[in-house]
Formats: structure tokens, C-alpha cells, sequence
């Protein structure tokens, strides 16, 4: 397995295709910078940007399917409104439209969940990944390439400056 690589670089995401909504930008100014070679993104950008160089554009789309792939109906379900009471009050502000809640599964682990409709005791919620069901189009420039120090591989994340952040 060739050593994992770190990139710098400027993109802009949008939904779709390149006239969709903007979801996610870097600008060169302030650039992204990831680690790749190590499973932590998806897949088929990894594919789109491990063989590019210093100043290199890109331009490509990710079919839903090999991002974070369809909606799942099964996701969206309803939960008892009185999960929501914390220390005897019910947290209203937490029962909004569209508003993103930080929860936990049966295991403890953790996950996020969208309000989508509000009812007299239960809230619909989709636990689905935001941009599920969405076609990715990432368009930017490779700022800088450089293979990942033993420490990043280590750690498995970006080390600035010879320090974690």
C-alpha cells in the first residue's frame, strides 16, 4: 500500500451538478486540508484527487450511491416528545423544524437527527446523512500534496505545524 498522503486544497461543493445549491466551501485563502489513504473520506474523492499535483484543478461529480448513498426510509422515525425533557422542562427550543440534534443510539454511540414534523407527543426525526440521496459535485485546485508523517499516520489526522488541531 503506497503511504498515505496529505492535501491542501481549495474547492467548492455543490448538490447536484456545478449549478446546484452550495453546500461546502474552502477557499484558497482558507484551504482544506486532508489526509488521504486512511478510509476517512469518501472513497471516489479519494480516487478524483490522489493522482494530482501542486496546482491542479479538478472538476468531477460523485454519484449518491458511492457517497453517502440513498435516502433510507428506515431512518426516519418517530420518537416519544418526552425525550426531549431535560430536568423536568421540555426543551423547546430543541423542537424546531429542520433543527439538527445531537443523540445517541441504543449503544451509546453518536449520531445526529433532523426535526422534520413536530406532534402532540412523538417528532418525526431523519437520522440519514444530510447529503443522502444527493449527487456531490466538487469543483477546486490542489494547493499542495506531501506524504503524511509517520506521527499523522499515527494519529490518523493533519498535524499543522508540527502539532494536533
Amino acid at each position: 500500500m503506497n503511504k498515505p498522503k496529505v492535501f491542501t486544497i481549495s474547492y467548492e461543493l455543490r448538490s447536484g451538478n456545478s449549478k446546484g445549491n452550495v453546500i461546502e466551501t474552502a477557499p484558497k485563502e482558507n484551504p482544506a486540508e486532508f489526509m488521504f489513504g486512511v478510509g476517512q473520506l469518501v472513497k471516489e474523492f479519494e480516487e478524483n484527487i490522489k493522482n494530482l499535483n501542486t496546482g491542479e484543478k479538478f472538476d468531477f461529480i460523485i454519484k449518491s450511491d458511492n457517497a453517502y448513498g440513498q435516502v433510507n426510509q428506515n431512518a426516519i422515525i418517530e420518537v416519544p416528545k418526552n425525550i426531549f425533557v431535560i430536568d423536568g422542562k421540555l426543551e423547546e427550543e430543541l423542537l424546531e423544524i429542520g433543527r439538527v440534534v445531537p443523540m445517541q443510539d441504543n449503544q451509546g454511540n453518536p449520531l445526529y437527527g433532523k426535526v422534520i414534523e413536530i406532534g402532540a407527543e412523538t417528532v418525526k426525526m431523519d437520522f440519514n446523512h444530510p447529503m443522502a440521496g444527493h449527487d456531490l459535485h466538487f469543483s477546486g485546485e490542489v494547493i499542495s500534496s506531501r506524504e503524511a508523517t509517520d506521527n499523522e499516520i499515527q494519529h490518523g489526522h493533519v498535524h499543522k505545524d508540527g502539532c494536533c488541531h
